[in-house]
């Protein structure tokens, strides 16, 4: 499909991938609503980009019912919601994690997300018309010591896709999920990670690159059908 007046909700927007992706969603001509829970940078982030904010804590489903909302007032209509709001929270082995730390991490990566389609899914059906891509992670194929939680919640929200695909099918919409390794963001600096080295840095994915992927998938012809 066109991307030209299409409503796109972009979680995460702030920074990091979501910040490309609302860069390049919106050169192709969405109106694009970035959402995430730092209200100072993402009402910096919209102002550089021209595009709408809201703020929104994902794992709170009274912050995703003001955000469907406030769109739906706007534009009568959501076309693309891209899940990619994310958060090592606590990168360290199961027994040296506090409960606080578990549930946050499966709330971020996981439960946050299923909010928002539950919602935004009854509207794309009821026009039936959407799209839906899911930001995943290698470590939703891998097994680290230390990543157990984060793992574990990337690989729920991959097999969520997958399931979704089928329930949506009928309705002309489109749900997918992209499973990235390391990319240009904050997660390092967020999860209390070692930096990587110069030369690695230079070839990891950078915000606008993901950007580009996700316009790829949202004009592919409608007959295709794309899951993971």
């Amino acid at each position: 499909m066109s991307l030209k007046n299409k409503v796109a909700i972009i979680t995460g927007g702030s920074a990091g991938y979501g910040l490309g992706i609302a860069e390049v969603m919106h050169k192709k001509g969405c109106k694009v609503w970035i959402i995430s829970r730092d209200e100072n940078k993402l009402k910096k982030s919209a102002s550089t980009l021209g595009v709408n904010y809201l703020v929104c804590d994902i794992s709170n489903p009274a912050d995703w019912d003001n955000v469907v909302k406030k769109v739906m007032e706007s534009h009568k209509r959501i076309d693309i919601l891209i899940n990619n709001a994310g958060s090592g929270i606590a990168i360290k082995n199961l027994i040296e994690q506090t409960d606080e730390e578990i549930y946050s991490s499966i709330m971020v990566n996981l439960v946050g997300h299923i909010y928002g389609i539950k919602r935004i899914s009854r509207i794309m059906c009821e026009q039936k018309e959407g799209m839906i891509i899911n930001i995943s992670s290698v470590c939703a194929d891998h097994a680290w010591p230390g990543w157990s939680v984060y793992s574990a919640a990337k690989s729920g929200i991959e097999m969520l896709a997958r399931s979704l695909h089928n329930e949506f099918r009928n309705y002309n919409v489109h749900i997918t999920t992209l499973t990235p390794s390391w990319g240009d963001t904050d997660f390092l600096t967020e999860a209390k990670l070692k930096n990587w080295t110069e030369d690695i840095s230079k070839k990891i994915m950078k915000p606008k690159e993901m950007g580009d992927l996700i316009v790829k998938i949202c004009t592919i012809k409608k007959h295709l059908s794309i899951t993971k």
